[in-house]
């Protein structure tokens, strides 16, 4: 064979398209996070199958404790998301026994917070049942439930706030291995207290609380292993810690009250109507696990990159991360269109129902990629610690943007057609907000390793 027959081919046919180091670097931090964050509803989907088998009350009881339960550590994911830009940036920088140091802190400041909420949850846990409307036994045993599961919010919250801490050290595998050994343990504490013991479903919150327990204690002494910083209280980065968290927590809160004011609005218009409207929001969450995974990404290297004096190599890592996550969320679209005709059929057979899905499913499917830029954008700006400017985005997508259109949805009468055009603006208007701000500078800006955009120097004593 000449040289020339051996040569490879030019142009067109030669390129083809390879991951980079940046792409393999996204991929490694990723999809172990993909699996964490899909390990956690574990305890719930588990918890659900096995007190589905003890009768209709139960887990109606399980469905109201939970909803409230799932809402609280929702709203406490300022941390993780507060904590890991800050430990990311004293990492990239070399100054680990300082982010060993305030990851010890957000554990603290998780179990302090996780103290105030499980007090308060057990305390209010009649009244709250009884708000979202359970009665007669069904609100009993959920009463029962929640006042056993507020003894693990703790350790629940330290679990959160240990994820933070090692996702800034770019450590993704540990809290993946840590979560589904969580769930590994819950599910057969949950047969042996339910089924065994005769437990019932205070069974199942007893084994939910062990478990927690467990993965708190992991998190906790893969802390300690910094053996020259003291456990101690640091009551100034508690304060940083606290402010950050603060704008972050507004934020979410923002997020969830939108959603709620959407059911709240269909609830009054018919249970068709909120039926529909849970399903299609479910499969969003469930999709949006995929995006949120790469957020997390965006979250470490955009700190890390900061951190190391490096605002080229975040940006260009932030224009990687949003073009991936725009191609997935263009996937997502590509797949769900066609499944307007199977999928729902899945999760209902009521006709009803299902003419809402199919009015609502176009809307659904095509506001994929540009929910999947809204992630990305979220995670770079979080990463890069601009937490103010995401709360008041946030706050003002939720009020000029979702607020008005829900608004005229209802005057108007539009249903949960117009109740799902409101959340579409919504996406639009923090696309909008966000995307306008990563063309600018301001974001990149280095700041000193683990200072928060908007306060005090972050200063960590050196001790040993």
């Amino acid at each position: 064979m000449s040289e020339q027959t051996r040569r490879p081919p030019t142009g067109r046919a030669r390129t083809r398209p390879r991951l980079n180091a940046d792409d393999r670097r996204i991929a490694a931090l990723a999809l172990p996070a993909l699996g964490a964050l899909a390990a956690e509803p574990l305890y719930v989907l588990v918890d659900t199958a096995i007190v589905g088998h003890l009768g209709v009350a139960p887990l109606g009881a399980l469905a109201l404790a939970g909803t409230l339960l799932s809402t609280v550590v929702s709203l406490c994911n300022f941390l993780a998301y507060g904590s890991t830009p800050m430990v990311g940036r004293l990492h990239a920088a070399g100054r680990s026994r300082e982010a060993a140091h305030l990851g010890r802190q957000t554990l603290i400041l998780a179990l302090l917070v996780g103290l105030v909420l499980g007090a308060l949850a057990a305390a209010a846990a009649a009244p709250l049942i009884g708000l979202l409307g359970g009665r007669g036994r069904l609100a009993g045993m959920a009463v029962v439930y929640m006042r056993i599961a507020a003894i693990g919010l703790p350790f629940a919250l330290i679990a959160v706030a240990g994820q933070g801490y090692l996702r800034g050290l770019g450590r993704l595998r540990a809290p993946l291995a840590l979560l589904l050994i969580g769930n590994i343990a819950n599910a057969i504490l949950e047969v042996v207290f339910v089924f065994a013991l005769h437990w019932g479903i205070a069974g199942s919150a007893w084994a939910t609380v062990i478990a927690q327990s467990g993965i708190a204690v992991a998190f906790i002494l893969i802390a300690a292993r910094e053996r020259a910083v003291r456990w101690r209280i640091d009551l100034p980065v508690l304060r940083t810690l606290a402010g950050t968290g603060g704008e972050i927590f507004i934020r979410t809160a923002a997020l969830l009250a939108a959603f709620l004011l959407a059911g709240a609005i269909l609830a009054r218009v018919g249970a068709a109507s909120l039926a529909a409207h849970d399903i299609a929001f479910q499969l969003w969450m469930f999709l949006a696990l995929a995006l949120d995974a790469l957020a997390i990404a965006a979250q470490v290297t955009i700190s890390q990159h900061l951190g190391a004096g490096q605002p080229a190599r975040a940006r260009g890592m932030a224009l990687r991360i949003l073009a991936w996550s725009v191609a997935i969320g263009l996937l997502l679209s590509a797949l769900m269109l066609p499944l307007s005709g199977l999928l729902p059929h899945v999760f209902t057979s009521q006709p009803t129902v299902l003419a809402r899905l199919a009015a609502i499913w176009p809307i659904f499917a095509l506001m994929q990629p540009f929910n999947a830029a809204v992630f990305a954008l979220d995670g770079i700006l979080l990463g890069a610690g601009d937490t103010r400017y995401l709360m008041w985005a946030m706050l003002a997508a939720a009020l000029l943007g979702f607020g008005p259109v829900a608004l005229a949805s209802t005057a108007l009468h539009w249903g949960i057609t117009g109740i799902w055009i409101a959340i579409f603006t919504f996406i639009i208007a923090r696309l909008a907000s966000c995307g306008w701000r990563l063309r600018g500078d301001s974001w990149a800006t280095v700041l000193p390793a683990g200072t928060p955009r908007a306060g005090p120097e972050l200063e960590v004593q050196r001790t040993g």
